[in-house]
């Protein structure tokens, strides 16, 4: 018996056959490798039409090439399954997230990309108008304890004018219904006389002084013949004595030769006399014969010029203007509410802004001081507890709780 070695596999058989069944499970071997080789093809050309997303997928699958070619197959098919299915809403996915960068633009102001500043400028603008009420509130709203201003806009017309004036007059008619002529008379002559000595000077000095001159000159008359330089030492304490003193003889004078010693109820005879204007005829009409009429004294012109009723400068012509504004029957107190509101509150130099009751109505609110506590340590007369102007003040103030003022040289 002749013995071979067989080189394929490995074993001895008689008479060089093989063993059949070594051989017969070699030959699926190869088809096994085939089929393999193709399904990796096939998952290559997958990947190529998918793209990326498929490579991790086909790595996934590389284990089921060691097993046979039946059980490999269908996980390269479910791999194509899959990863198509799994593309598809990854389109769609890709889809949705349009939006979200629709609303990234839309939130920019939250994120740092500088792409997104263009959202801020919209919400800049659409934040201006808040800042603008804001802007119109602030005028009517003040600091706590402090009163709200609205201040009247430039260009207001002459009815808004009319209508925030006359509601001025009402709130100081409110605050000082005892207001009054400050100056002390029993009768025209001495309220005339009293009126010429006041200039330059206070309505309580001429209200020290007068008490004397008329004790001894009671009449126009009287004043007519008097000694000048007895006059004149008598009107020392008010200033100006010498020219006063020349205005208030010449005055008696006229009315004893052209009146028959009375003052006459007429403006036009008014102003005919020595030391008489427009101011004193009206206070003199508007007290003594109850004819209306507009004092326009300094304090006057600077009230009516703060509050914005007029521009003009000259007292004829701010008489004129503010004479346009009020009913004619309403000029006299007009007179007094004002001119007591700038003795008291609205001072020329530092008015108390913060103690004012018509600061709402001010244009000029804040020219003076605003803290309450502060402001009303600048009131004056009987609003800061301190003695009035008038030796001799009618019932009204003293029950309003105004006091006398002193006699000349009591303190």
């Amino acid at each position: 018996m002749v013995v071979r070695r067989d080189s394929a596999v490995g074993e001895q058989v008689p008479d060089g056959t093989k063993e059949p069944t070594k051989a017969a499970s070699s030959t699926p071997a190869k088809g096994a490798v085939k089929k393999v080789t193709a399904t990796k093809t096939a998952s290559k050309k997958a990947v190529s039409k998918k793209g990326a997303p498929v490579e991790d997928v086909s790595g996934k699958a590389a284990p089921a090439r060691s097993a046979t070619g039946k059980k490999a197959a269908p996980p390269a098919a479910a791999a194509k399954k899959s990863v198509s299915k799994k593309a598809a809403p990854a389109k769609a996915v890709a889809k949705k997230a349009a939006p979200a960068k629709t609303a990234a633009k839309r939130t920019a102001p939250a994120s740092g990309d500088g792409t997104k500043t263009a959202p801020k400028k919209t919400a800049a603008k659409k934040t201006a108008p808040k800042k603008t009420a804001a802007k119109k509130t602030a005028v009517k709203k003040a600091p706590p304890g402090q009163p709200s201003v609205a201040e009247p806009p430039r260009d207001e017309s002459h009815t808004a004018l009319v209508r925030r004036a006359r509601r001025i007059n009402r709130e100081l008619a409110e605050v000082y219904p005892y207001a009054h002529p400050e100056l002390d008379f029993q009768n025209p002559f001495q309220l005339i006389v009293a009126t010429v000595l006041s200039a330059q000077t206070t309505d309580l000095r001429v209200n020290q002084t007068t008490p004397a001159l008329f004790a001894k000159y009671p009449t126009p008359e009287d004043l007519a013949e008097a000694n000048a330089e007895e006059v004149e030492e008598i009107l020392r304490p008010t200033g100006f004595f010498r020219a006063k003193t020349k205005s208030v003889i010449g005055l008696s004078k006229a009315l004893r030769d052209d009146f028959g010693g009375e003052v006459p109820g007429r403006l036009e005879d008014l102003v005919k006399l020595p030391g008489v204007g427009r101011k004193t005829a009206f206070v003199v009409l508007g007290n003594a014969f109850g004819r209306p009429g507009i004092t326009v004294d300094t304090h006057f012109q600077r009230l009516v010029r703060r509050w914005k009723w007029t521009e003009q400068t000259e007292p004829d012509k701010i008489e004129a203007a503010v004479g346009a504004l009020f009913p004619k029957s309403e000029w006299t107190m007009l007179s007094h509410h004002v001119i007591f509101h700038g003795r008291r509150i609205c001072h020329a130099r530092k008015p108390a802004c913060g103690a004012c009751p018509i600061a709402p109505l001010c244009p000029a609110y804040g020219e003076g001081e605003t803290d309450p506590e502060k402001a009303r340590k600048l009131l004056k007369y009987e609003k800061g507890g301190f003695p009035g102007q008038r030796l001799n003040p009618p019932q009204s103030y003293l029950d309003a709780g105004g006091i006398p003022a002193p006699p000349l040289g009591a303190g």
